[in-house]
Formats: C-alpha cells, sequence, structure tokens
C-alpha cells in the first residue's frame, strides 16, 4: 500500500493570505514566511491519495485537487471517500470532470448522509445536471456509507468523530491505515475501530486549543490512547512548524508533509 499526503493543511493552507497581506509580520512562528523558501512548510488543503494493487482511492477532494494531481501526476481515481462537507475538503469536487470521460464508467463517490447531503446542495448542476452542459460535468455515482465495506480491493470502515457541531462527520479506515484529518473528540466505540494501526494520520491543528480541531496536546494523547506503530500529523496550521516540533514528539511521531509517500 501507498499513501501520498496530497496536502497537510487547514482551510487556510500555509502560507496564508492573511500573513502575506501583513507582510509576515504577525505570523506566529515565522512559518509562512520560512514557506517562500522551505517546500516542507509549504500545506495545500488536506486531502491523501491511498493505492493499492493498483487501485486508487481518493479521500476528499480539496481546494487545491488540481494543483495536487497535477503535482502528483496521478492519471485514475477509482472512487472517492469524504469525510465531511466543509470547504477545504469537497470545492475541488468540479474538476473531477477529467477523471470521468465520455465512455468512462461514473466515478463511485462515498460519504456519510449528511456529506453527500452537502455535495448535492452545494454542486447542484453535477447531481441535477442542466440541458446545457458548458465545459463539462463530473459524472459521479454517490453511495452511502453506514458501515464498513470492500471498496477496489480495500477494506474498509468509516469511523465516525467529532468536528465541532458538525453531523456525519467520518474518518475512515483501510486496512491497517486511518486518515482522521477533521476530528476534536473521538468516541469509545470508534476508538475501538482504530485499534492495532501500522499508521494513524491525524489532525493536529495548532499548539492552542480549538473548539473543532485536536491541539497538540491532544493529538499526542490519542496517539498513546491508539497506539499505532506510526503517526503523522496533518491539518496543520502556520503556528505548527516541524522543525521546533519534530524533534519534541515521540520517535513514531512526525508531522507530515505535502507530497510526502508512505509504503506500507
Amino acid at each position: 500500500m501507498r499513501i501520498t499526503m496530497l496536502g497537510t493543511g487547514t482551510s487556510h493552507g500555509v502560507p496564508t493570505i492573511d500573513c502575506m497581506r501583513q507582510g509576515y509580520r504577525n505570523c506566529p512562528q515565522q512559518v509562512c514566511l520560512k514557506a517562500v523558501d522551505n517546500p516542507r512548510h509549504r500545506r495545500t488543503r488536506s486531502s491523501i491519495l491511498v493505492v493499492n494493487d493498483g487501485h486508487t482511492l481518493l479521500i476528499d477532494t480539496s481546494q487545491d485537487f488540481r494543483t495536487q494531481m497535477l503535482a502528483t501526476e496521478v492519471t485514475h481515481i477509482d472512487a472517492v471517500l469524504y469525510t465531511h462537507g466543509h470547504a477545504d475538503h469537497i470545492y475541488g469536487l468540479p474538476d473531477i470532470r477529467s477523471y470521468t470521460w465520455p465512455g468512462d464508467p461514473p466515478l463511485p463517490i462515498y460519504g456519510s448522509s449528511e456529506t453527500l447531503g452537502a455535495l448535492r446542495e452545494t454542486f447542484q448542476y453535477v447531481f441535477s445536471p442542466p440541458e446545457y452542459v458548458g465545459g463539462g460535468i463530473p459524472r459521479l455515482t454517490p453511495h452511502l456509507v453506514e458501515a464498513p465495506f470492500e471498496l477496489a480491493g480495500f477494506p474498509v470502515v468509516p469511523i465516525p468523530v467529532e468536528h465541532g457541531n458538525l453531523q456525519g462527520c467520518q474518518g475512515y479506515r483501510l486496512g491497517s491505515v486511518a486518515y482522521l484529518p477533521d476530528v476534536h473528540h473521538i468516541g469509545a466505540a470508534s476508538l475501538q475501530l482504530l485499534k492495532g494501526l501500522d499508521l494513524l494520520i491525524i489532525n493536529c491543528l495548532r499548539s492552542r486549543p480549538h473548539s473543532s480541531h485536536l491541539s497538540l496536546e491532544e493529538s499526542l494523547r490519542y496517539v498513546e490512547l491508539i497506539a499505532p506503530r506510526w503517526a503523522l500529523f496533518t491539518h496543520m496550521t502556520h503556528d505548527i512548524d516541524y522543525q521546533l516540533i519534530d524533534p519534541s514528539l515521540p520517535p513514531q511521531v512526525r508531522c507530515a508533509y505535502d507530497g510526502q509517500v508512505i509504503e506500507l
């Protein structure tokens, strides 16, 4: 199995437009300024690609979907799993049309009822196409995820999580890998579904507490509870300077970076 970290940033990305407008003067750790010269500090919106036995699964279509696909030269996608309906995780959906050429079967997409509802509401023209198509419309087949299932050779287990007051948010376990990009609390039942992982990829927004995301301390606490062989932090703001934080982390935990490839 090969996992590619397409994006590891939050909805603002890194560097942020806010910091650029202020001449990078008020950037907490000067990460936005460092990102000008150090590619590992640059973070597009969070998403991953998983390849196993010739099958390719995408989790979320971020606002940077087009850039990410070009950077990693992804030529084929078998299916897309959606974690939730926030803009930074779904707004790349229109560009999926490049993976649904005429003659190809519709691309299957998966998510909770709330997430699929958000997609239909946001992209009404995709799910109820007008008579005039114009530049092209993605051809998709939505599938409701309510229980574990198999997809393109992957055993897929949805992991319900709390993310603020949003309903229907979930991560996914694919074999021995779990991806939880937006979470503030993981309930007991979901923790049981995360036992025995080789790799946990989990939200680590910043050092300070947040109402709907995990802070560094909270992320480390969940890593300790879940006890994966290896853990990567993603969905990070410009508060997270990997050069300062990585040396203080347990040896099996690191900050992920855009373009990182993990072979399992």
